[in-house]
């Protein structure tokens, strides 16, 4: 075999939260997404947490939002080993006026649209409730 095997592409982001309840409600009008219902035990510590699925009707992408009973608190890092972020695709540029438009509308701080002109890219950055940074990305060409 040459290369990796194909994938479909990205089926789900699974954060740790501190408020699994208020980001569900957060990230479910943001990103228009859908509860389903129950809860999803952790795979190998059934006993330890659960996470709360949501699931974008549109593109078939899951967040499981993931309350952990041994929850060590303290603020989202993204100078420490894990996540540093994680970007939605859009179209086109014009996407990413109407995506400020919505923010601005839900009352999420964001960073306006940024254009990278030498490097071909426009994106908008903002932060959920535990301040993981996320972004909306549109790459020219």
């Amino acid at each position: 075999m040459t290369g990796a095997p194909p994938t479909t592409g990205v089926h789900h982001f699974s954060p740790t939260v501190s408020d699994v309840e208020a980001s569900a409600g957060w990230y479910a009008r943001v990103f228009d997404l859908d509860r389903l219902p129950g809860e999803a035990r952790h795979h190998g510590d059934e006993d330890g947490g659960y996470a709360v699925l949501l699931i974008d009707r549109r593109t078939g992408l899951l967040i499981g939002l993931h309350h952990h009973h041994g929850h060590h608190g303290g603020p989202f890092d993204e100078r420490r080993a894990g996540l540093d972020h994680i970007a939605w695709g859009v179209r086109d540029r014009a996407d990413l006026d109407a995506w400020a438009g919505w923010l601005d509308d839900l009352g999420v701080a964001h960073s306006g649209v940024i254009d990278k002109v030498a490097r071909s890219y426009s994106a908008i950055v903002f932060r959920d409730p535990d301040g993981i940074q996320l972004e909306l990305f549109h790459r020219d060409g």
